[in-house]
């Protein structure tokens, strides 16, 4: 699966793709959208558009993920985020793909665990899981990724809830044919066969 992370923000949007098998994660790019100095406030967002838009077209992912507006330090900035939000779920939604949201709070915990975890936590976090020489820079960057992690670590947990709901009504048995009632029932290497209760 190929998942592309969206930080927005008004002055710089950060973006990041990531590959992933269900178990590794890897990067394939990020990065951050700044506008030149003295763009006007349109020229900023159609500069965010475009190009995310065109990195869109080129990595191909199979869902874009936007970190969903939660809180801001006032009306104007929620409202200038709000824009810099807009544009970047229209440039997702003209290319076809489906949109995900997720909250700050939503991201830590599943990146770090912790729903109050520090920037730097969430950064070292990062570099470790898509197994990086450093911290992604800019930290709008690693914020992207941070955030397509999350909804792949969603995904995983909801392909896992699916297929325990589908496995119902059935139980692993050992070798010697006694059913096993717990995990530390498992031998490893031993193989698993499917038994009717």
């Amino acid at each position: 699966m190929r998942v592309f992370g969206i930080d927005p923000g008004s002055g710089r949007t950060g973006y990041g793709c990531v590959d992933s098998d269900g178990a590794r994660h890897q990067l394939v790019t990020c990065g951050a959208i700044a506008a030149p100095a003295g763009a006007s406030f349109p020229e900023k967002l159609h500069g965010i558009h475009r190009t995310l838009t065109q990195l869109i077209a080129t990595h191909h992912p199979d869902c874009v993920v936007i970190e969903n507006l939660f809180h801001a330090r006032n009306a104007r900035s929620a409202l200038l985020l709000g824009h810099a939000r807009g544009v970047a779920v229209l440039a997702a939604v003209e290319a076809g793909l489906p949109v995900v949201e997720y909250t700050p709070a939503e991201i830590k915990v599943a990146i770090v665990g912790y729903g109050r975890a520090e920037k730097r936590q969430m950064q070292q976090m990062v570099k470790l899981l898509l197994r990086l020489d450093a911290v992604p820079t800019p930290h709008d960057a690693a914020d992207a990724l941070a955030i397509a992690i999350c909804h792949l670590h969603a995904s995983t947990s909801l392909a896992a809830r699916a297929a325990r709901v589908a496995g119902r009504g059935t139980a692993p048995a050992k070798a010697g044919g006694r059913p096993l009632r717990s995990w530390r029932d498992y031998r490893p290497g031993q193989p698993l066969r499917r038994s009717l209760p």
